[in-house]
C-alpha cells in the first residue's frame, strides 16, 4: 500500500539551513546522511562567526571584560543543556569535543573500579565509540567485554540481556537509537534492569538527540552522552552527562588548564566539577554554537515535527519496499530517522556514487558498526537518513533517482 506523506514544517524550516540551498548542475542538493553529520542552520553558524569577530577571548581565566563575558556565555550554554537534558544538576554537565571523547572518558575514568573477571555488556548493533573504549578498558584491567545479543529482526535482544544480566556485569553501555539501522532502544527497560544487578549505566544518545526529547533525571541513567554536530550543532562539541555521584569518582583522562585546584612539582591536586573534567581551553565557539542549536531543537522539535518526521520515514521505507531487488535491513515502524539497505547483486559504494552523480548524498559503508555488519554477514550496506528539514521531496527524489540507477545496472 502506498502512504502518503506531506512535509509542510520540514518545507518551513528548511530555509534556515544555507547549505540546502545549493544546487550542482542544475540538481538541487538532496541531503540524506544526517545520522552522520546534520546541516546547520544560520543562528548557528553566526552564533560562532559572532565570537571570534567580536567577542573572542579565554574562559575562566581572564580579569578583563571580554574573558569575562565569554565566560558568562559559555556557562549560560551548560545551564541550557542542563534544562535541555532535565539533569538534576548543572555540574552533571561536562562539554567535550564529542560523543567519541565522552565514551572515553568514563571507560577511562571508571579503571579504578573494574578488576579482572568484571564484564562489560555492550550492544551488538553499538557504533565503534561505543564498542573501542570498553575493549581498551578491559585490556588494561582484565576485565572482558561481552556483547549483547540481537532478535531474528535484529532488535535489542531482552531475553538474552536477561540472562546476561546474570553475570552481574559492572558495565551496561548501549546506544538510544542505533547509528546503522535507526533501531530506538527500550533504554528505561535496560536501564531499570542494569540498576537492579547493580551495573552502571552508559546511554550512546549520538543518534536520538536530535529526533526525541531526552529526560536523564527520568532514565536514571548514570550517563548519558551526544556530540553537538549530529543536532544541527558545530563539530568538535558534545557533552558528557553523568550523576553527580559517578562523575566524582572518574579519574580525569586529561590534566592541566581549569580542571586543576594546585599544582607544585611534588603534587598536584583537581578542582570541583565540572571544571575537573575539562582539561585545557574547552572549544568555547563550538560550545556557544551548541547553546543555539539546543535553542533550534527547543524551538522546533515539536510534537507535530516528530510526527511529520516519523510519517516521511514510513513513507521512505514504503517506496523502497515497492522497489524490486531492494533489501532493506531492520526497519520496524519504531524506527527513527534511518533505512538502511542494499540493491541486490550491487555493490553498495557503487550505488553511492551513482546516486552522488544526481546530487543525492547517502551513506555506503559499514556506518562505524562492523560488528553488527558481521552478524548481518555483509560487509556494509546503503543507509539513508532524514533530518528535521528532510521533505517528501527528497525522498521522491531518492527513490527516482535510485530507480535510474537500477536501471543504468540492468
Amino acid at each position: 500500500m502506498t502512504q502518503s506523506c506531506s512535509t509542510p514544517l520540514a518545507e518551513a524550516i528548511r530555509p534556515l539551513f544555507p547549505t540546502l540551498a545549493q544546487s550542482s548542475e542544475g540538481q538541487a542538493l538532496c541531503y540524506l546522511d544526517t545520522a552522520a553529520t546534520s546541516q546547520k542552520p544560520s543562528s548557528v553558524i553566526e552564533r560562532m562567526q559572532t565570537y571570534y569577530q567580536d567577542e573572542n577571548a579565554n574562559v575562566h581565566r581572564g580579569a578583563y571584560r571580554l574573558s569575562a563575558q565569554a565566560t558568562q556565555n559559555y556557562e549560560q550554554v551548560r545551564d541550557q543543556v542542563q534544562s535541555f537534558i532535565q539533569a538534576k544538576h548543572r555540574q552533571e554537565i561536562i562539554f567535550t569535543h564529542g560523543t567519541t571523547e565522552a565514551i572515553n572518558m568514563v571507560a577511562w575514568g571508571l579503571e579504578a573500579q573494574l578488576t579482572k573477571g568484571d564484564v562489560i555488556l555492550v550492544d551488538t548493533a553499538s557504533h565503534h565509540a561505543n564498542i573501542v573504549p570498553w575493549q581498551q578498558l578491559a585490556k588494561r584491567t582484565g576485565a572482558e567485554v561481552k556483547a549483547i545479543g540481537l532478535t531474528a529482526d535484529h532488535q535489542f535482544d531482552l531475553d538474552a540481556y536477561r540472562q546476561q544480566l546474570k553475570l552481574r556485569p559492572k558495565v551496561v553501555a548501549v546506544p538510544h537509537i542505533t547509528n546503522a539501522l535507526g533501531t530506538e532502544n527500550p533504554v528505561e527497560t535496560i536501564i531499570q534492569l542494569a540498576k537492579q544487578a547493580s551495573a552502571i549505566t552508559l546511554i550512546d544518545g549520538a543518534q536520538a538527540i536530535a529526533h526525541r526529547p531526552v529526560n536523564v533525571a527520568e532514565f536514571d541513567c548514570d550517563f548519558y552522552v551526544f556530540s553537538g554536530h549530529k543536532m544541527y550543532g558545530p563539530t568538535g562539541v558534545g557533552v558528557l552527562y553523568g550523576k553527580l555521584s559517578q562523575l566524582e569518582k572518574l579519574q580525569p583522562l586529561l590534566t592541566g588548564g581549569e580542571m586543576i585546584k594546585t599544582v607544585s612539582f611534588e603534587e598536584t591536586t583537581f578542582g570541583e566539577l565540572p571544571n575537573r573534567l575539562e582539561a585545557g581551553t574547552p572549544p568555547i565557539a563550538e560550545v556557544l554554537g551548541l547553546g543555539k542549536a539546543i535553542q533550534f531543537l527547543q524551538q522546533h522539535l515539536t510534537p507535530e515535527q516528530q510526527e511529520e518526521e516519523r510519517a516521511l520515514l514510513q513513507y521512505l521505507q514504503s517506496q523502497l519496499q515497492q522497489l524490486n531487488g531492494i533489501k532493506i535491513y531492520g526497519a520496524h515502524s519504531s524506527n527513527m530517522a534511518v533505512v538502511a539497505f542494499n540493491v541486490n547483486g550491487e555493490h553498495h559504494q557503487d550505488i553511492g556514487i551513482l546516486l552522488d552523480q544526481q546530487n543525492i548524498a547517502i551513506r555506503c559503508g559499514h556506518h562505524c558498526a562492523m560488528p553488527l555488519m558481521q552478524h548481518l554477514n555483509l560487509k556494509g550496506c546503503c543507509r539513508v537518513s532524514i533530518g528535521i528539514y528532510s521533505t517528501k521531496t527528497d525522498v521522491d527524489n531518492f527513490i527516482t533517482s535510485l530507480k535510474a540507477v537500477q536501471e543504468l545496472l540492468d
